[in-house]
């Protein structure tokens, strides 16, 4: 319960996080941001490490002169794509056994088998759907393993997908970050930006129950 508070605080102040960051690592800052970045789309059991909002905000720092938007680019989209070729790896390997744990403090079965019957329904184009989709998008690659999906094939997807979505969540806040507006109401946009990107994962979940 405490690292869900913790997350949500962090969601909710995100800037202030960011700049502890910054006054404390320095130029060390890319490295810690590509290793959450990493976490959050290439280690199954950590979903919900957050993501879009973060972008945003290290866009807005960008924008600012604190970071540098080229190396926040380059670097980000290297940990998206390479997070995801470890989840694909993860779940060509030892994924068909994961359907058999229960759950757990850091694994929910139930999001594994949401994103699944994701898969399922939309087969590769999940991959790129999935990177604005926040839980769906650390688990979809680990079922285009089970799925054993070429590794060609996944790629392709994978590369365009996480490019996609580093450079759209970067560029917004470096275009619109520093606006007055959205620097007085950063709380509220955080918030819309999470429920935007959680709205497809409700939706689906409410059509799912009114099926069932």
């Amino acid at each position: 319960m405490d690292i869900l508070f913790f997350l949500i605080d962090f969601i909710i102040h995100i800037d202030k996080y960011i700049s502890i960051v910054l006054q404390f690592f320095g130029v060390w800052t890319y490295i810690i941001m590509f290793l959450v970045v990493f976490g959050e789309t290439g280690l199954v059991v950590t979903p919900i490490l957050p993501g879009d909002s973060l972008l945003f905000a290290l866009g807005t720092f960008a924008a600012k002169g604190d970071l540098d938007i080229v190396v926040l680019l380059v670097t980000l989209s290297i940990a998206a794509v390479l997070g995801d070729a470890v989840d694909y790896s993860a779940g060509k390997y030892i994924g068909p056994k994961v359907f058999r744990y229960e759950d757990s403090r850091f694994f929910k079965k139930e999001y594994l088998e949401r994103t699944h019957n994701f898969y399922e329904k939309h087969g590769g184009k999940t991959i790129i759907i999935a990177r604005f989709m926040p839980i769906i998008r650390t688990f979809a690659p680990f079922v285009a393993g089970i799925g054993r999906m070429g590794y060609l094939r996944f790629l392709s997807y994978n590369i365009f997908g996480g490019v996609f979505w580093i450079v759209s969540f970067l560029l917004l806040g470096y275009k619109f970050g520093t606006l007055p507006f959205v620097q007085k109401n950063f709380f509220m946009i955080a918030v819309v930006i999470v429920f935007i990107s959680i709205l497809p994962a409700i939706i689906g979940y409410i059509q799912q129950k009114m099926r069932g």
